[in-house]
């Protein structure tokens, strides 16, 4: 119902604008240094080129490897602990202001001459916080009880998340104001897109790996089943 009610309200607005957004013709394109899709391709290989922004791609292309598994694997493995995945949804609400809150103050930081320096002092917080995570991952089952959950540990996960989402937005806030300030205002959003682009990639391939890794990394026992070991998928099904 969620997905059909959005998917109207897309479909219904950007149909609008289509039908009844008119571009001014009168005003003058700004000049840009491309013309076409094979320019532009011909200009992003010539940006990647450059030495400073190969060293920055290196960067930000593996600077999350530390945290990956913490991010993607967390929740999955409090759900698999009996941690009801309904809680858990109700705990993103509370999240949603401070998502909300958190860039505002955080682009003052990042509004100087060196805005990557925020990424840099959030990021050993956001590798301790992947520690904290594995000890609440840890705790999860010796708080369990038959009526579910106490109140405190959902406290505790609240205030995790809460400390998790203010690191996170410290960098990706930081990454992106940097990403605005060096990009070319000529060429700005073929700039700006590639170095988003490559920011989004450094987060999505080690968030896979880790998922990846999950089964394999896994330590399992057989119960009432002498002699077998469940150390593959095809044991652990029989």
């Amino acid at each position: 119902d969620f997905l059909f009610f959005w998917g109207a309200v897309f479909l219904i607005t950007t149909t609008l604008v289509a039908l009844f957004k008119k571009e001014n013709k009168e005003l003058t394109p700004t000049k840009e240094e491309t013309k076409g899709i094979t320019d532009t391709y011909r200009l992003l290989f010539s940006i990647i080129k450059m030495p400073a922004v190969l060293t920055f791609c290196l960067l930000i292309l593996t600077a999350k490897v530390g945290f990956s598994a913490a991010d993607a694997v967390t929740g999955l493995k409090l759900v698999e602990e009996g941690v009801p995945k309904e809680h858990l949804a109700l705990l993103a609400v509370p999240m949603v202001p401070l998502q909300i809150i958190l860039p505002l103050i955080i682009s003052k930081y990042t509004a100087g001459p060196q805005p990557l320096n925020t990424f840099y002092k959030a990021m050993p917080f956001r590798l301790l916080l992947g520690l904290e995570f594995a000890f609440l991952v840890w705790w999860t089952p010796q708080v369990k009880h038959e009526g579910g959950f106490p109140l405190y540990y959902y406290v505790v996960v609240l205030l995790s998340y809460a400390l998790h989402q203010i690191t996170l937005y410290s960098m990706y806030v930081a990454i992106m104001a940097f990403n605005a300030k060096v990009s070319d205002p000529l060429i700005g959003g073929t700039y700006m897109t590639l170095l988003n682009t490559v920011s989004n990639l450094g987060g999505n391939w080690p968030s896979t790996v880790a998922l990846w890794l999950v089964d394999p990394l896994t330590v399992k026992e057989c119960a009432g089943a002498q002699g077998h070991t469940c150390g593959t998928p095809l044991a652990a099904e029989v």
